[in-house]
Formats: structure tokens, C-alpha cells, sequence
């Protein structure tokens, strides 16, 4: 797939960008060569191939699960101005 001038000016006023011609020009080699990329990738031959989540064989380190904070919300929750069951009460803001 390849775009032509005429395309570009199109696709330029339907997104309301003003381009000159030269603009225009360079914009279409750009874009068909991204469409000349995305065509030779699409030519390779995946069959068989497992996805992967990122191109290398990683592991994410990971640490125990345990609580190392205390719990303060009591003594946060002494200084608000207004709570209930352990949650914050704030003003209606909207009408």
C-alpha cells in the first residue's frame, strides 16, 4: 500500500492540519515508507513462533508479600474533620 499526494493532502485536511506542497510530499515518502516497513514484517514467516511479552527472556525479582508498616489509620483519621466506618467525609462539590 503506498499513499499518494492527493491522499495526504485528504488525510491533512480531515485532521485539519495545513500543509504546503513540499510538506505534503515529504509526509507521503515518510508514511510509504512506514507501509513498506510494515509490509516486509508482515512478510516474514512467523508460523510457529510463541509470543513473547518483551524480547527478552526476563524475570521479574520479586520480594515476600508482608506488611512492614504499621497500621496508623486511627491516628490519621483523628486529625480529619468528618469520618464515618472508617472512611473521610468531604463536602458536595458538585451541585
Amino acid at each position: 500500500m503506498s499513499l499518494t499526494l492527493k491522499e495526504v493532502q485528504r488525510i491533512a485536511h480531515l485532521a485539519r492540519i495545513e500543509i504546503s506542497e513540499a510538506e505534503a510530499r515529504t509526509t507521503q515518502v515518510h508514511l510509504n515508507g512506514i507501509f513498506e516497513l510494515i509490509e516486509q514484517m508482515q512478510a516474514v514467516d512467523t508460523q510457529g513462533v510463541e509470543p513473547m511479552a518483551h524480547a527478552q527472556d526476563l524475570s521479574q525479582r520479586l520480594r515476600a508479600d508482608m506488611v512492614t508498616e504499621e497500621n496508623r489509620r486511627a491516628a490519621y483519621q483523628a486529625v480529619a474533620p468528618e469520618t464515618e466506618a472508617g472512611l473521610y467525609l468531604v463536602p458536595k462539590v458538585i451541585e
